[in-house]
């Protein structure tokens, strides 16, 4: 009877570890956040935002015990283009000498059904803040290479440009812009 117990109590002990929140790091080498827009109707370029920084908390049994806070460093963007880069890092878009960074933090996580995810958030580029809702699909949680535990995510959102100041040319540039994001994300080691 002891033992039955005894191990009921381990079970129920292992249970509540796993649906504790978990906090993960992002992974700037294996985290890609690419904007798309239409061209005068001509091409739909894209840009590359590299180097995000930020912080997952994920909680299996209650999504909204979740949340995300994720740093973009505008150095790290990329058009592909090194006189475009200039330019949209300049003072007609950017203006990343002034602006370094853009910011996203989570406001409320919810699911929308197996493995999805609906993010609500403020988005903040040049003190322009705005609400964005992420639509979020769960790739996989496991251990990466090193075993570590990781957890890597799909999004997909539609922002309007102008609402951040940085609408030149619109609407002949299109005013919306397509952004995907793909990340992993892992516990950091214990040292």
């Amino acid at each position: 009877m002891k033992r039955l117990l005894l191990a009921a109590a381990l079970a129920t002990t292992a249970t509540f570890a796993i649906a504790a929140p978990v906090t993960y790091k992002l992974d700037p080498s294996h985290t890609n956040v690419i904007a798309q827009w239409n061209h005068f109707g001509f091409s739909n370029p894209v840009a590359h935002f590299g180097q995000a920084e930020g912080v997952l908390v994920y909680d299996a049994e209650n999504v909204a015990a979740s949340s995300v806070k994720v740093t973009l460093p505008l150095s790290g963007l990329n058009t592909f283009t090194a006189k475009f880069d200039e330019h949209v890092l300049g003072s007609d878009f950017f203006d990343a000498a002034k602006f370094p960074v853009a910011t996203f933090h989570s406001t409320a996580v919810e699911s929308a059904g197996e493995g999805k995810l609906k993010v609500t958030g403020e988005l903040t580029i040049k003190d322009n803040t705005h609400p964005v809702v992420l639509d979020v699909t769960l790739n996989k949680v496991g251990e990466n290479m090193g075993k570590q535990p990781t957890i890597g995510f799909d999004a997909h959102t539609t922002i309007k440009r102008s609402d951040f100041g940085v609408g030149m040319y619109a609407p002949g540039v299109s005013d919306e812009v397509d952004i995907r994001i793909t990340t992993e994300a892992s516990v950091a080691k214990a040292k």
